[in-house]
C-alpha cells in the first residue's frame, strides 16, 4: 500500500464528519434480511446519518436482529412478504414523502432498480439514472468518483450528458473541493475517429462550453494517467485544468468503469462507496464485499445529496 496506508479511509472519515449536525434522513431499507445489509442499517443508525426503515418480512428481520445482537427495537418495519414487494413498498415509502433516500438490502440491484424505474409507480426524473463509486483510494489526496460502473451498460452521447451533470452534481453536494475537474477518459488524449469514445469525450467538452452541462471544467479525450498524474499530463503536454488534477472520471462505458473501479479496490486497497442518482431520491447501492466503512460512506454520501436536495427544494419554493 506504500505510503498511503497510513490514510486510509481519511477521505471516508471526512465525510462521515460532515454530516455531524445535520438531521439524519429517514430511508427506505428494501429488503435487509441478511447480517450485512441489517448491520449496515443500524450502523448508519448509530452514527446519525440515517433514520432507517426496514422494509421486508417483520419475522425474518427480527430473528435475524436476534441472531445477531442488532437493536432494532426503535427502528420502524414495513412489513413485506417477499424482496420483489420490499422494493415496491420501499419505493413507495419514497412516493409517499416519508423517506428521502432509498437503500438496498440483500435482493438483487435488478430487483430494486426494477421498481425505482417503473413507468407509473417508480422514481424516475426527466434526468437519466447512473451510478458513481466514489473511490477512497489510499494514495490518492481526494475521493475519486467513477461513474457510470454499475447502471448504464453502453450509454449513449446524450446519456452522458445526465452521467456527468448527476455526478458534478453529487461532487458539489458532498462539498469535496470548490473546484470540479472531470476527466472523459479513453485509451487516448487526442480525438481518433476510429475510437467513437474521444470523439464523445470532444463532443461533452464542447458542450460544457456552451453551457449544456454546468459547475465543473471538462477536459478529454484523456487517458487515465495523464487524467490523474500531472507527471504524465506534463509528459504528454497537456495544458488543461483539468489534466493530472481529475476528481470525477467518466468512463466510456460500463466494462472500462467496472475493470477501473475493481482494480483500485483490489490491486490499490481502495474502497468503494456506490450511489445511484438521477432519481427522485439517492439510492444507496452497497455490494456484500464491502467494508464497514464503506458502507457508511455510502450512507454519507447519500445523506449529504439529500441534505442538498431539500435546500434545493426550500429555494424552488421560496
Amino acid at each position: 500500500m506504500g505510503d498511503g496506508a497510513g490514510r486510509k479511509h481519511e477521505k471516508y472519515k471526512r465525510l462521515i464528519a460532515r454530516c455531524k449536525g445535520l438531521p439524519p434522513i429517514p430511508t427506505a431499507v428494501a429488503h435487509p434480511c441478511d447480517q450485512n445489509s441489517l448491520q449496515a442499517a443500524v450502523e448508519a443508525a448509530k452514527e446519525g446519518l440515517i433514520t432507517p426503515i426496514l422494509v421486508g418480512p417483520r419475522v425474518r428481520i427480527e430473528a435475524l436482529a436476534k441472531q445477531y445482537g442488532l437493536d432494532i427495537s426503535k427502528l420502524e418495519i414495513v412489513d413485506a412478504p417477499h424482496s420483489e414487494s420490499s422494493a415496491a413498498a420501499a419505493v413507495a415509502l419514497v412516493r409517499e414523502g416519508r423517506a428521502e433516500a432509498l437503500m438496498k438490502g440483500s435482493l438483487h440491484t435488478d430487483e430494486l432498480m426494477g421498481a425505482v424505474v417503473k413507468r407509473d409507480t417508480g422514481l424516475r426524473t426527466a434526468r437519466r439514472i447512473s451510478h458513481c463509486f466514489i473511490m477512497d483510494v489510499p494514495s490518492h489526496g481526494s475521493p475519486l468518483v467513477i461513474t457510470d460502473a454499475a447502471v448504464n451498460i453502453a450509454p449513449t452521447l446524450r446519456d452522458k450528458v445526465d452521467i456527468v451533470q448527476n455526478a458534478i452534481d453529487l461532487v458539489r453536494a458532498i462539498g469535496e473541493g470548490a473546484e470540479i475537474r472531470v476527466a472523459i477518459l479513453s485509451a487516448m488524449e487526442t480525438v481518433n475517429p476510429d475510437v467513437p469514445s474521444t470523439i464523445e469525450a470532444a463532443a461533452l467538452c464542447k458542450m460544457a462550453d456552451r453551457k449544456q452541462i454546468t459547475g465543473a471544467l471538462l477536459d478529454g479525450p484523456l487517458a487515465l494517467d495523464n487524467a490523474i498524474s500531472p507527471e504524465a499530463a506534463k509528459i504528454k503536454k497537456i495544458d488543461s485544468p483539468v489534466a493530472g488534477r481529475a476528481n470525477i472520471l467518466v468512463v466510456p462505458d460500463l466494462e472500462a468503469g467496472n475493470m477501473l473501479a475493481k482494480s483500485l479496490s483490489f490491486l490499490a486497497g481502495a474502497d468503494a462507496a456506490g450511489i445511484v442518482l438521477g432519481a427522485r431520491v439517492p439510492i444507496i447501492l452497497t455490494s456484500r464485499s464491502d467494508s464497514q466503512i464503506a458502507r457508511l460512506a455510502s450512507c454519507a454520501v447519500a445523506a449529504l445529496a439529500a441534505h442538498a436536495r431539500r435546500q434545493e427544494s426550500g429555494k424552488a419554493m421560496g
